[in-house]
Parts: C-alpha cells; sequence; structure tokens
C-alpha cells in the first residue's frame, strides 16, 4: 500500500504542468452531468479517464495496488480477499503456463501481477489513464516482471492496435462497468479473443432489490453513478444479454458478495468500520477519510501536497459513502462475477 509520501512524490510527478484545483473543479462538474442524456460516449469516456487520471494515487492509498472489491471474511485483510479472490479468477480461466491474456483495464496493475506470478502467462494491459499506466509500469518493473506484461494505451471500446483473434483469454475487474455501450465493449472484446476463448468479467450492478419507483433508491444510484463515473448501472440480466449479443455463451454468473456466496462480512464493511475484516486498515473508514481530508489540506499549505488534493480526498469520501447505502440497502453490488465463453 502507498505511504503519504509516495501519494506526495506522484501527485506532484503528474500534475506537475496543470492546476489541480480547477482540473478537480471541472471533473465535479463532469461527475455531475454524467447521467446526462446530453453525455455522450465520447463525453463520458473522457470523464471516466480524467476521473482515473486525478484520483488513482489517493485511491491505492485508501485500498490498494489491486483496485477492486472482493469477497470479504473476518480472518482476512482487504489485501487478503483480494489475492484469494484473484486466484479463483485465474481458476475459473484455466490459466495455463505460456497463454497470452488481456487485462482489459488494468488500472495499476495489482491482479495482472498476479496472474503472471501465479500463472506463467503473458498479459497485456489496456487502459485510457496515462496516470494508472505510468504507475503500473512502475510498479512492475519494481517486482521484476517487465517481460512478461505489455501495455497498450487505449480505451477497451476501440482496440484496434490489436488484430482479430489475438488473446487465449481475458478478464474484466470493474472496468465494464465504465463502458458507454456495453455491447460494444463485449464485441471488441470478443473480437481480439481466439474462438473458443474464456472471459472472467466483475461488473458493478444493481440487485433485484432496486425498485425504480423508490425515490431513495434512485437517490443512492445517482450518488454512485456520480462517484463511479459511470454512464449507467446495469442489472445482472443486462450484462447477461449484453454478454450474449456480443457472440459470448454464460457459463455461469453469480453475485459473490453475498452470504450465500460465502462473503461472510459485507463487501462495503471497510469502508464503514475499521471492524470486520482481519488486520483491516483504517485508511478507509469515515474517520480514515476525515483525517485524510484534514491532513490533505495541511500539506496543502506547507506544499508538500499540490493544491486541490484535499477536493480529491473529499470526493473519494463521497464515493464511499455511496458505495455504503447502495450496499447496505442491498440494491448494488461490485461483485457480479461472470465467466463466458467466445462462440467458435
Amino acid at each position: 500500500m502507498s505511504s503519504i509520501w509516495q501519494v506526495a512524490r506522484g501527485l506532484k510527478a503528474s500534475y506537475r504542468d496543470s492546476d489541480l484545483r480547477h482540473r478537480v473543479d471541472q471533473l465535479n462538474g463532469r461527475l455531475d452531468e454524467t447521467h446526462a442524456p446530453s453525455d455522450g460516449p465520447s463525453h463520458h469516456a473522457e470523464t471516466a479517464t480524467e476521473y482515473y487520471d486525478i484520483c488513482s494515487h489517493l485511491m491505492i492509498y485508501g485500498w490498494s495496488e489491486s483496485l477492486h472489491f472482493a469477497p470479504l471474511t473476518p480472518q482476512e485483510s482487504l489485501q487478503d480477499s483480494q489475492l484469494k479472490h484473484q486466484r479463483l479468477m485465474i481458476d475459473k480461466l484455466d490459466l495455463r503456463e505460456g497463454m497470452s491474456v488481456i487485462d482489459v483495464g488494468c488500472g495499476i496493475g495489482g491482479p495482472m501481477r498476479t496472474v503472471v506470478r501465479e500463472a506463467g502467462v503473458t498479459v497485456t494491459g489496456i487502459n485510457s489513464s496515462e496516470v494508472q499506466l505510468a504507475r503500473a509500469r512502475e510498479l512492475t518493473a519494481q517486482a521484476g516482471l517487465s517481460d512478461m506484461i505489455d501495455y497498450v494505451e487505449t480505451s477497451f471500446m476501440d482496440m484496434g492496435a490489436i488484430e482479430d483473434g489475438t488473446y487465449d483469454r481475458a478478464y474484466a475487474i470493474e472496468s465494464t462497468c465504465h463502458a458507454p455501450e456495453k455491447v460494444g465493449a463485449f464485441t471488441e472484446i470478443a473480437r481480439v479473443l481466439k474462438p473458443g476463448a474464456l472471459l472472467w468479467g466483475q461488473e458493478m450492478c444493481l440487485t433485484d432489490t432496486f425498485d425504480a419507483d423508490n425515490a431513495i433508491h434512485q437517490q443512492i444510484k445517482r450518488e454512485l453513478m456520480r462517484g463511479i463515473a459511470l454512464k449507467q448501472i446495469a442489472t445482472f440480466a443486462e450484462v447477461n444479454l449484453a454478454l450474449d449479443s456480443a457472440g459470448f455463451e454464460v457459463i455461469e454468473g453469480a453475485d459473490l458478495g453475498t452470504a450465500e456466496a460465502g462473503s461472510t462480512t459485507p463487501w462495503y464493511q471497510p469502508m464503514e468500520a475499521r471492524s470486520g475484516t482481519g488486520r483491516n486498515t483504517p485508511r478507509g473508514t469515515p474517520l480514515g477519510r476525515r483525517l485524510a481530508i484534514g491532513a490533505a489540506r495541511f500539506a496543502e499549505t506547507l506544499r508538500i501536497l499540490p493544491r486541490g488534493t484535499s477536493l480529491i480526498a473529499k470526493l473519494l469520501d463521497r464515493t464511499a459513502h455511496a458505495y455504503v447505502a447502495g450496499g447496505k440497502t442491498g440494491i448494488y453490488t461490485p461483485l457480479y462475477c461472470f465467466v463466458a465463453r467466445k462462440r467458435p
């Protein structure tokens, strides 16, 4: 997990030639419009990229190098749970040494490095965020894995630099939820896969508990869309239908964040309270987030952190509240996980 000094160094390196406070203000304005009809596909893609360009350093500081949710148990830390979840993905994809794999929306490459270490495959990471890719390359080099991992800076909606039928396997962890048009995203993934190849996906979804006529549910949905830079939030059925339309056969799909699936601690617990996951860090809790906002303001006055850092911390705090509200009402999950096979 990043230290505050790594955050400071990363923020200064990323934003030395820009007005971070102005960029955060602009991003907040764009996020307020993210669910508006006028927010077209290209505008939304730019917003999502800017969101990760600006927020990634603090997201890593408050969460981990693996920027995704995982089924939780009281005996495990968040990082332990994430590793176990990544190993489940490796098993479900039936990864074998020598395979070529594409990581669709690789973030800073936490899962990618696990996949390479444990499965002996080569991976291409797709990402439109220059900031995230720079950090991914740095961490991958430190891990001594650069010869096994390649990167393409592009949107997963148009991977034109990659030939048809290139990869044996694919995975997309909390990335295609950002697609402005889900069928298009899955179709492009199918294009670069070999016939019969497997895709693992982890989607942020509305559950069957969501009631479109419930004003509170709608307000939480809007806050989630704003806080995560989502154009829309799909249901399980809508994800499956999009996969089918794109040429995939859905082999299995389930919300792994439920007690029935073995997740005995709520997936949102690290953002709600210090207790609930073994050896959990307090950084992501309400107290930890408040302290981070205050510390960022103080560090800004000392010019340790760029002015605007505290605004990023406030944005992520608001998002955390939306996550918790979505989880506690049961209308939202970030853990709809599926395995699908590209049709011959």
